[in-house]
């Protein structure tokens, strides 16, 4: 997306980087940029409100549901045996209890970072 006009931050780059803003996981001096950028390029904008607007309605939708209370000692114990030396690209599959007596669901975890150990 561009609107044609020329800024010092490309669109391209305004919007690659946009969930970064959003999330508050970038640095002050890039953040600056974008906000400039925000304020000469009406597009970009209409894009960053509307994308903000899904954020606050899926938090405002999704917040109430409780995490399993032995999920995330589950994800690190297998973050360890991954980090000990599960093969690259074996499936991590985590079990989740459904709510029903005794039952457990498999759900496929993607991890969004690649984990490498410090032996290699």
């Amino acid at each position: 997306m561009s609107c044609g006009d020329p800024h010092d931050t490309d669109c391209g780059e305004v919007l690659d980087h946009l969930y970064e803003f959003l999330d508050n996981e970038m640095a002050e001096g890039d953040c600056a940029k974008l906000r400039e950028h925000f304020e000469e390029c009406s597009p970009c904008l209409e894009k960053y409100g509307l994308e903000q607007a899904i954020k606050a309605l899926i938090k405002r939708s999704c917040g109430c549901d409780d995490t399993p209370s032995d999920l995330r000692g589950k994800v690190l114990a297998r973050i360890d045996s991954i980090r000990a030396g599960q093969r690259p690209g074996e499936a991590l599959v985590v079990s989740v209890d459904s709510g029903a007596e005794g039952h457990r669901a498999p759900v496929p975890y993607v991890a969004a970072v690649e984990l490498t150990s410090s032996a290699e």
